[in-house]
C-alpha cells in the first residue's frame, strides 16, 4: 500500500467504552474507526456520492490485526486509494499510533456502487472516479 496515494488521514482519540475484557481495544472497533474515516472521506469530495438513486455497499473487508491498541491511546486511520474499477473503489487502510510508529491494523475494504433500484452494481460518481487518475 506504500505506492498509494493517501485519501485522508483522521485521528481518533480512544474511549474508555471501545475496550473489551481484555483490557485493549476490541476488534469490531477497528471496523467502526475505518468506516467513519470513510464517510468523512466521502463527505470531503465536495459532491454528492450518495443519492437517491444510487449508494455504495460495503462488497469486502480484509483486515490485518498487528498488535492490540491499548488504553489510553491516540490512533490515526489512513485510507488510501489502492484501485479504482468502473462501479467499485478498494481503499487501502492503515490503523497506526499518532507518531506513526506502530502498526495496529492494515488491509483493504472494497465498496460498490449500486443502482438502489435495481440493487445492480452502477458507475462510480464523478467525484470518486476522479482519484482513478491519481492511483
Amino acid at each position: 500500500m506504500s505506492a498509494s496515494k493517501v485519501l485522508i488521514r483522521m485521528p481518533i482519540e480512544l474511549r474508555w467504552r471501545d475496550l473489551d475484557a481484555f483490557n485493549h481495544v476490541n476488534n469490531s472497533n477497528f471496523m467502526t474507526y475505518l468506516e467513519e474515516a470513510r464517510i468523512r472521506w466521502f463527505d470531503s469530495l465536495g459532491e454528492a456520492w450518495v443519492t437517491d438513486a444510487t449508494a455504495p455497499l460495503l462488497a469486502a473487508v480484509q483486515m490485518n490485526y498487528k498488535v492490540p491498541i491499548p488504553y489510553p491511546a491516540k490512533i490515526v486511520v489512513e485510507l488510501l486509494a489502492d484501485r479504482i474499477g468502473t462501479s467499485s473503489v478498494t481503499i487501502g487502510h492503515r490503523i497506526v499510533s499518532d507518531d506513526g510508529a506502530t502498526l495496529f491494523a492494515d488491509g483493504h475494504v472494497v465498496m460498490v456502487w449500486i443502482d438502489r433500484a435495481t440493487g445492480r452494481p452502477t458507475a462510480l460518481p464523478d467525484p470518486v472516479k476522479a482519484i482513478a487518475q491519481t492511483v
